[in-house]
């Protein structure tokens, strides 16, 4: 598990790279990217490289400092900025995880174990990916999932909210789901919960999961 604070999100794809082929190569055992992002948009595969699910202009996501990349994971437009953690498992899911459907649900009972560290009752809404709060039916967004898998080694993954800018989700659709909202650890609670406590509690809850602490 490697706790990398801030890091730009440039800089967090070259070092899954990295870690990537390390790990298939056997050099590393399964790890565990903790991190925050500045700023910034991403565009998964679902979006077929287009922005459609972006509403700010250029111009006004120059003026606030968000910058927008493609990248390869699944889903659709997401966002990451600084009181958010970002997760990016590096595992080997063989022999015995070889099932994308079954990694996903597993990384939201991750996550739905870790915000029930902290108070919070996370749901899964079917049809949906991530954590979701609220009845019925979880109505607000509190992590979201996407993640890539090449030859069974795994990349990118979540992004909670802990105590992230709400209003930078008015800037995009999040995951293109118009009729739910984005919520965050801290407005929850009503009050602030530290990122190391989080990241312990997910720490916690991937070690119930996958069997082994990262």
């Amino acid at each position: 598990m490697r706790r990398l604070g801030r890091v730009e999100y440039v800089d967090g794809l070259e070092i899954q790279k990295t870690l990537v082929e390390e790990r298939r190569a056997g050099r590393i055992p399964d790890t565990l990217l903790l991190l925050e992002h500045p700023p910034v948009i991403t565009l998964g595969v679902k979006s077929r490289g287009k922005s459609t699910n972006i509403l700010a202009s250029p111009e006004h996501l120059s003026e606030a400092g968000v910058l927008v990349f493609e990248t390869g994971r699944g889903g659709d437009v997401t966002y990451h900025g600084p009181g958010q953690l970002v997760g990016y498992p590096i595992v080997d899911l063989q022999p015995d995880r070889c099932d994308v459907h079954r990694y996903v649900r597993d990384l939201e009972e991750v996550l739905i174990l870790a915000v029930a560290e902290v108070g919070i009752t996370g749901v899964r809404v079917p049809g949906l990916t991530g954590v979701w709060v609220g009845a019925p039916g979880g109505e607000d967004k509190l992590a979201a999932i996407g993640v890539r898998i090449s030859r069974w080694i795994t990349s990118h993954g979540f992004a909670l909210n802990v105590a992230p800018d709400l209003g930078h989700f008015g800037l995009i659709i999040p995951c293109g789901i118009a009729d739910r909202a984005t919520t965050s650890i801290e407005r929850l609670l009503g009050r602030s919960v530290s990122m190391d406590a989080v990241q312990d509690a997910v720490i916690g809850g991937f070690g119930k999961v996958f069997g082994f602490r990262p």
